[in-house]
């Protein structure tokens, strides 16, 4: 495959029997097949959009004295700021050419996970910041709630398999800036390739070039979503859970041409993430003998620290 299929969600929510499962045909051969989807109609309006780069940039912009007040020791990266080079792929030295911050959970009804999760960080120069990340998280995890429904129909499961272990789940917002490149990178790229860590990623920012995906014959291929479109892929642990018939595609950011260096560049993705206690075993109806149990038994928190100290952000 070489273009990222198009799918619209409306068609999934229509009432329509016949249009509802066109989608899940058609986003359970996508992620077959290549493992992203660029998604329309999803729940993010223009106006939420617009809001939240407007203070994604006013945060990025302040100065970095500012910005390293919200850089916690001690938890990972899981909230709050992440300087520049802090992360790096699997396997890889060199740091991604990029700065972030995170989002968290915004724990309901469970006071047992509110202990187990970190609180998020409030921007005190920037009133709107939280509100703003807030209001587009909740969106981004409803969209997300209705692509794991059609993917666990495609599965032969439940409709609403997915339902109890997203619902508080462990997920990330992360507004990224690439700064503008000053000099010569010697190896490092904006983000080096790389399978996501959960169950699904959605990614706003995906308009023009930067983002390629690694197809089966192992050729890059652009992915560009239209300006009303999110791009979706499969993470790690939703491969792992369906012992790799939906694929974690690697992708990657490269660096822009020369005469572009002088440019920022921002992406948003939210990493929709089970809570802890989910098991990852590998699901009885992906296993024939064609296709062996591929993977040992994992719960996601488990699969989540051990990657985290794999990408640095954590020690062992």
């Amino acid at each position: 495959m070489n273009r990222i299929p198009s799918v619209n969600l409306s068609d999934f929510i229509s009432g329509d029997p016949s249009r509802k499962q066109d989608f899940v045909n058609a986003i359970g051969s996508a992620y077959e097949e290549i493992g992203f989807v660029s998604l329309k109609n999803h729940f993010l309006d223009d106006n939420l959009v617009e809001a939240l780069y407007k203070e994604v940039k006013n945060f990025f912009e302040l100065p970095l004295s500012v910005k390293e007040k919200y850089e916690i020791p001690g938890i990972g990266g899981q909230r709050g700021y992440v300087s520049f080079g802090k992360e790096s792929a699997k396997g890889k030295k060199e740091g991604d050419l990029k700065e972030f911050w995170h989002f968290g959970q915004y724990v309901e009804n469970d006071d047992k996970l509110k202990l187990e999760y970190h609180d998020n960080i409030i921007v005190d120069e920037l009133p709107e910041f939280n509100t703003t990340g807030k209001q587009a998280y909740k969106m981004l995890e409803k969209t997300a709630k209705y692509v794991l429904r059609a993917l666990a129909l495609h599965l032969e499961l439940e409709e609403f398999y997915f339902d109890e272990f997203i619902f508080n789940g462990n997920s990330i917002l992360r507004p990224i800036h690439y700064p503008p490149i000053k000099e010569e990178p010697k190896e490092a790229v904006r983000a080096a390739a790389h399978g996501d860590i959960n169950l699904i990623t959605l990614l706003m920012g995906a308009q023009g070039k930067g983002l390629q995906v690694q197809n089966h014959n192992g050729d890059w291929i652009d992915a560009i979503a239209e300006p009303d479109e999110l791009m979706i892929n499969v993470g790690d642990m939703l491969s792992r859970h369906t012992n790799n018939r939906l694929k974690s595609t690697v992708h990657r950011v490269v660096n822009p041409p020369k005469e572009l260096w002088g440019k920022s560049r921002y992406s948003i993705p939210f990493f929709m993430h089970p809570i802890s206690t989910m098991k990852l075993d590998v699901l009885p109806n992906c296993i024939d003998a064609k296709n062996p149990k591929q993977f040992e038994d994992i719960t996601a928190g488990e699969f989540l620290k051990e990657r985290l100290i794999e990408l640095g952000l954590i020690k062992k």
